[in-house]
């Protein structure tokens, strides 16, 4: 029998074409000999359609595992993987806390940097009020939840800062401000659940300023480097920082780990992590572990394989006394 695979997309945040785009490319990459695919679409409003997935063990019959693609707010936060560890189903992707942490930029600081792991200056600015600021310009302003550089912009003075945590504040209550990194900037991917694994990373080059949602999505103008332009031992500590960020806010599945080489120091920064990683067909992700060896219909045969040891390994599980 073929595995039936609920593919969730759309959804309510910033990224919903995104998604949209993601979840087309891991839909045609599926083999169809070995899976049914259930569509899943939620719109931009909240409404699923055909019907949603219902939160409680056995309601959910004709579901054998989740492959949930729902980049950003609700979706990629730990929102839908309590909806689906509520279901008791197998879902592809970190589990409810790894998601909520990875998607907020600061907790996901405040973890790197408990663990050792280096990231860059910054604080947390209100989106009204005075803010405190202990490094200069140039800056750059971010919503702490959102992702594919929604509401990013950069600073260089104060009028551009005023106006930059104004327009992140319609995405998010937290506002990040982070110092700005001249340099380059790379993604590593990681795969797996108790000994994930790094791709070769690759380099990103920004045709625009910095890599912002019209450079990655709309203009085709930015390019990538695989495997990245670096010394092998270079390319091993972006490695070992990436399983090692993956694995300090307990990740499972899969993530990407992007990051920061600053020119004048050379010093590497983990920027930040993503748990729902886009499939598009100029994502970086799939691309990594093709030229690491894993072509996309495989990939997602693992990703799947991955949910389901997970889910098979937490049956044993009790819950009460």
């Amino acid at each position: 029998m073929k595995t039936r695979v609920a593919v969730v997309y759309g959804g309510r945040s910033g990224e919903h074409e995104v998604s949209l785009r993601s979840a087309q490319s891991i839909i045609e990459a599926m083999d169809a000999g070995k899976y049914e695919v259930l569509h899943y679409v939620i719109s931009k409003e909240g409404t699923w359609s055909p019907r949603p997935i219902l939160p409680e063990p056995g309601g959910n019959p004709g579901i054998d595992v989740v492959f949930p693609v729902l980049h950003g707010t609700f979706g990629e936060d730990g929102t839908v993987q309590g909806l689906l560890e509520l279901a008791d189903l197998p879902y592809v992707g970190a589990g409810v806390l790894a998601s909520s942490v990875s998607m907020d930029k600061e907790m996901m600081k405040r973890v790197a940097t408990a663990n050792g792991l280096p990231v860059v200056q910054y604080v947390v600015a209100a989106c009204s009020g005075m803010w405190s600021i202990p490094f200069g310009f140039p800056m750059f302003v971010k919503p702490a939840n959102l992702g594919s550089s929604v509401g990013i912009s950069k600073a260089r003075d104060g009028e551009e800062l005023t106006a930059a945590i104004e327009l992140a504040g319609k995405y998010d209550r937290k506002v990040i401000v982070e110092r700005a990194i001249t340099g380059r900037e790379f993604e590593c991917a990681v795969l797996g659940n108790d000994k994930p694994v790094a791709s070769a990373p690759c380099e990103i080059l920004p045709s625009r300023e910095f890599y912002d949602y019209e450079d990655k999505y709309l203009l085709d103008q930015a390019q990538t480097v695989i495997p990245a332009d670096l010394p092998p031992e270079h390319i091993a500590t972006i490695q070992r920082l990436a399983v090692e960020c993956y694995q300090a806010v307990g990740c499972e599945g899969m993530a990407r780990v992007d990051f920061l080489l600053e020119t004048a120091t050379s010093d590497l920064y983990i920027n930040e992590i993503n748990t729902i990683p886009g499939f598009t067909s100029i994502s970086m992700y799939p691309k990594m572990w093709e030229y690491s060896g894993l072509p996309m219909p495989k990939l997602i045969d693992r990703l799947i394989e991955l949910a389901l040891e997970r889910h098979a390994s937490r049956t044993s599980l009790r819950y009460s006394r």
